[in-house]
């Protein structure tokens, strides 16, 4: 007969204790993990993205990924280290695009709708940017609107970067009700759209030069001489504090000709104290200022800053093979040559960019939207458009001059530029 082991009443009382003792001590650290677990698999599921690894069973692993997750913010996943979302080609896609209709969305200013004012066609809007060797996360409102929940996120620049605002408002209005959204703007530099049942905001922040100029009035800002004052990014930059999420671009207004005029003292000077740099000059001390502020201003912890790199144009057709004198008017297809760059001043001012961003520890994620919008001479506006007010017949009928070869077209490629930012948003 076997006799069966007893395990004595002191033992049991010492077991407890140190399950107790364990709970106690550890308990918080698997609330995380196991809070972190679930999360990421709500994301998962939202996304439906491949590239989103799925949390490893070992509790010291999950634990490490969840710590070196929340160093950056926002972050869901990753993308792949041989992956260039920048580098790749536009893919006819009837099905997916456009991501909303134009009349969907009432928040486009005029300037942008081009279906409203006689665009007779509709195929710029069916193009999707495909990497090479791999895809992009599919654009996902919910998690960008749960992402901003109690969040501030803000666009400044010119009205390149309007477009782009624009276009993730209406990349995400359909899910909100009417009452619980509300665009407020006035003739301030600041428009906002409050998001009130997710106690978010997107904002738009006029500053077309970042730094202050005489350019700086939200609605009168046409102004042929211009100038910008050195050293003075602060005067707007108070503005920006406290943003969860910032893209900022500036570029085409720098584009003067070979030279720009720099104020050196203040617009109140009775005789201001003028020097003049040369453009390239000029932008690359902007970039120098904006990055110093964003190292100073901005916690990497808690806040991702973007920058958009230039919106190229196509006001000469020539540049493309076209006829001489013409430029974005009537065309409808896009260029082919993957090594179409357009002008040389392109390059120059990349490599601007490119020499401040390599020399500065301030944290900015750069959205490189210049090459693959330069095969789109088919998406920008034309004369299909309202400004202060509608072409007139005899404007319209003189495309050479009247044809805006600068915005684009909502729906359209600035959709594109948000899905870029929504994959390094979330996939950094």
């Amino acid at each position: 007969m076997v006799r069966r082991g007893r395990v004595s009443t002191p033992f049991i009382f010492i077991l407890i204790g140190f399950i107790i003792l364990v709970a106690i001590l550890y308990g918080q650290d698997f609330s995380c993990t196991l809070s972190h677990f679930d999360h990421h698999q709500h994301l998962t599921t939202l996304n439906h993205s491949p590239s989103i690894p799925k949390p490893r069973s070992n509790f010291v692993e999950r634990k490490k990924k969840w710590r070196r997750e929340k160093t950056v913010p926002f972050a869901v996943g990753k993308t792949a280290e041989s992956c260039n979302i920048f580098d790749g080609k536009w893919v006819r896609d009837k099905e997916s695009k456009p991501m909303y209709e134009e009349w969907e969305c009432p928040y486009i200013q005029p300037q942008l709708t081009c279906q409203e004012h006689g665009r007779p066609d509709r195929d710029y809007q069916n193009w999707r940017w495909q990497p090479n060797g791999c895809d992009l996360p599919k654009f996902n409102a919910t998690l960008m609107l749960e992402a901003l929940r109690g969040k501030r996120m803000l666009f400044v620049g010119d009205s390149l970067n309007r477009g782009q605002y624009v276009s993730m408002i209406c990349l995400l209005h359909r899910l909100v009700p009417e009452e619980g959204k509300v665009m407020e703007s006035s003739y301030s530099s600041l428009t906002v759209f409050r998001l009130k049942d997710y106690n978010a905001t997107i904002e738009f922040y006029w500053a077309p030069f970042l730094l202050e100029s005489n350019s700086d009035d939200a609605v009168v800002h046409r102004i042929a001489d211009r100038i910008v004052r050195k050293g003075s990014i602060n005067t707007h930059g108070k503005h920006w504090k406290g943003a969860d999420i910032v893209v900022f671009n500036t570029y085409l207004w720098w584009m003067t000709g070979l030279q720009f005029k720099i104020l050196k003292g203040s617009f109140k000077d009775e005789v201001p104290e003028i020097e003049m740099l040369s453009t390239e000059d000029a932008y690359r001390m902007a970039m120098k200022s904006m990055l110093k502020w964003v190292q100073r201003n901005m916690d990497p912890k808690k806040t991702r800053v973007f920058f958009t790199s230039m919106s190229p144009t196509h006001s000469k057709s020539i540049d493309w093979g076209g006829e001489e004198g013409g430029n974005c008017y009537n065309q409808t297809t896009l260029i082919d040559d993957p090594e179409y760059w357009g002008s040389d001043s392109r390059k120059t001012i990349m490599e601007v960019i490119g020499d401040e961003f390599r020399k500065s520890k301030a944290q900015v994620t750069f959205l490189n939207i210049t090459q693959l919008s330069s095969y789109r001479k088919d998406a920008h506006t034309q004369i299909f458009k309202k400004q202060w007010g509608p072409l007139t017949p005899e404007q319209k009928a003189d495309p050479k001059t009247y044809a805006d070869c600068v915005h684009w077209c909502l729906p359209g490629l600035q959709d594109t530029w948000n899905e870029l930012l929504f994959a390094k948003l979330f996939y950094p």
